[in-house]
């Protein structure tokens, strides 16, 4: 008899669900095929695999998941248990994480009322999230406030700019009493660092482009976030070990933390071949040509992802505020926690070997160059002969 390959997968015969069902068993049991199986794939990789010791983890944030409450409920108890490693995020993202963490109301809300009225009473929506107008001139007054201090008076990455934001930040969080809420915060105390893409693409810039009128020094320099981020991931690599990328929607970010592997290779000409690990949680159709829909395989054509991982890599078209919960309740019931790699301490030492390796390729260049030109020279002498 042929070997029927085809029908090797596992059986769909699933348990009843019932009140007694935990999470990790309904998504092991019950997600079977469609996007649940893909969210059930993407948990396994995530657990099996991503959260091995030797994988550095970068995880990307774009849509509005801070403001509807999961930066505490989800983000937070994952950086805790040592599963991030690195983050790039939208501004917005940040901004609205901090409200949290100076103990600024919002609340659930309805998306059908009329958006004149709660402009009238100063109500801020993002869909069904509601808060009054003054939550954001206190965190607007607060970032004002920190930025002027001495600390902050020079040219950094987003990195060195949300951890200083996150140190004053869990110092109010103390202040107040009230543990541990804001994700800038948690990231300070575990050295997670944080970059933004587009730092003038927020509240968070806006304010900084307000206190620069006035004379203020602090200035974003993006090129480092570049090459800082491009270490991250050379050093995960050059230890022996494996980058995985956890991807929460798409855009700006999603791009920023996948260069990272062009920017190695291409760029700098260092040998790599791409990110070992690729997950991703999205609403967006690849079809569109957009980034945010743009699948593993395609990334594999601009060297983002290894070739040879492809299989490594899961795609769930679902609702991040759906998935994200799920896979986190998941990995949390089902891998111990991992020794945070506190990788914010290292940037010195992984920059200087992304500088060493970009002059070892500027050398090997030079001699190919030149190998080339004395071909090219050897080539005309023939033909003149």
């Amino acid at each position: 008899m042929t070997e029927r390959r085809f029908l090797s997968g596992r059986r769909i015969d699933p348990q009843r669900v019932g009140g007694e069902t935990s999470i990790a068993e309904l998504i092991d049991g019950a997600f079977l095929s469609y996007n649940a199986g893909r969210l059930r794939e993407a948990c396994h990789l995530l657990v099996h695999r991503m959260l091995d010791e030797d994988v550095t983890v970068g995880l990307s944030l774009t849509g509005a998941l801070t403001p509807a409450g999961l930066g505490v409920s989800v983000l937070i108890p994952m950086v805790e248990a040592g599963f991030v490693d690195w983050i790039v995020s939208t501004g917005a993202n940040l901004y609205h994480d901090t409200h949290f963490g100076l103990g600024l109301p919002l609340h659930q809300g309805n998306p059908f009322v009329e958006d004149v009225r709660l402009r009238e009473e100063e109500v801020v929506r993002i869909y069904d999230i509601f808060f009054d107008y003054s939550v954001l001139l206190d965190t607007d007054a607060f970032f004002r406030r920190i930025i002027r201090g001495e600390e902050f008076q020079r040219t950094m990455s987003t990195a060195e700019f949300h951890h200083l934001c996150g140190k004053y930040i869990a110092e109010r969080e103390r202040a107040l009493g009230q543990g541990r809420k804001s994700l800038l915060a948690t990231c300070y105390e575990y050295d997670v660092p944080v970059y933004t893409s587009s730092p003038g693409d927020s509240s968070i810039g806006m304010n900084v482009a307000a206190a620069a009128l006035q004379g203020n020094r602090l200035a974003i320099d993006v090129s480092a976030d570049v090459n800082e981020t491009a270490a991250l991931v050379l050093d995960a690599k050059r230890r022996g070990g494996k980058s995985a990328v956890v991807i929460l929607g798409g855009g700006s970010p999603k791009n920023f933390m996948l260069q990272t592997e062009p920017q190695i290779q291409e760029v700098l000409g260092i040998e790599e071949k791409g990110h070992d690990y690729f997950l991703q949680i999205t609403d967006a159709r690849p079809d569109t040509g957009g980034l945010s829909g743009a699948t593993p395989a395609e990334a594999v054509s601009w060297g983002k992802v290894d070739p040879d991982r492809l299989p490594d890599a899961v795609v769930c078209y679902t609702d991040t505020t759906i998935g994200l919960p799920l896979l986190a309740a998941y990995a949390l019931a089902k891998h111990p926690p991992r020794a945070p790699k506190r990788l914010y301490r290292r940037r010195s030492e992984m920059m200087a070997r992304l500088q060493g390796e970009y002059e070892h390729s500027l050398r090997n260049e030079s001699v190919r160059e030149k190998a080339r030109h004395g071909e090219e020279h050897q080539a005309t002498l023939e033909r003149v002969r």
